[in-house]
């Protein structure tokens, strides 16, 4: 627990939730011990993408699919929505609950390794969220900054690991130790690269919202182009 556990059950009191199948697929998620977004991580995604309207979006880690559906609930615009799996016991899960919601045309799931699948993606995303093994964040760094547009939205859950995030490796039991390093690498890399501009909220288990910036020589020609005369 992060922030104080009344005051998330007080905050969590005002949320208006889910209702109709969303409400039933994150119940069947959590009847079978499948991890969903928190709610607060759920309003936060309600509000950015009520704020950046993206048309195109990418999720790196589909689970059941719920994070996936609520995302195109949620979004005032339509879009198109490209989710990457690669456990093959919620795949089936997943695509039957697309297929519940009738959103299978527009919800795209990519089969696979997400470090495979996001090398062989094209184009650019205004919105990624980020969802999937919390020790392989690190590694698809690279990647996801070069599908996300500038102006574009990075989200990625999951980064304060309960608070252990601030514990000295040798207190983490061995087994988390190499998740620990890496998502502390993910955390730096993602407030210290150039071009991008990111926050680190604590609320659920740590959220980490960023932008992709345009480059200081991007900004420099599009000032100087603004004062030439035609």
């Amino acid at each position: 627990m992060i922030v104080e556990e009344r005051l998330v059950t007080y905050i969590n009191s005002l949320d208006r939730g889910t209702d109709g199948l969303l409400a039933e697929i994150e119940e069947e998620a959590r009847r079978t011990f499948v991890p969903v977004i928190r709610k607060e991580t759920q309003n936060l995604l309600k509000l950015l993408l009520a704020m950046n309207r993206p048309e195109r979006i990418l999720e790196v880690g589909t689970a059941v699919g719920f994070s996936a559906l609520l995302m195109e609930d949620s979004n005032p615009v339509p879009c198109e929505i490209t989710t990457i799996e690669n456990y093959e016991k919620r795949i089936p899960v997943a695509k039957a609950n697309f297929l519940r919601a009738g959103k299978q045309n527009v919800i795209k799931l990519s089969e696979g390794d997400a470090a495979q699948v996001l090398k062989e993606l094209t184009g650019s995303y205004d919105f990624i969220f980020m969802d999937a093994a919390k020790g392989q964040y690190i590694h698809f760094l690279p990647e996801v900054m070069r599908l996300l547009r500038t102006g574009g939205v990075l989200v990625s859950d999951n980064v304060l690991q309960d608070g252990d995030i601030i514990q000295s490796r040798f207190a983490v039991t061995r087994r988390n130790r190499t998740i620990h390093k890496r998502m502390r690498d993910y955390l730096y890399e993602l407030t210290h690269m150039e071009g991008l501009r990111t926050s680190i909220l604590p609320i659920g288990d740590g959220v980490t919202v960023s932008v992709k910036e345009e480059s200081n020589e991007q900004e420099k020609t599009g000032t100087a182009g603004a004062g030439q005369q035609p």
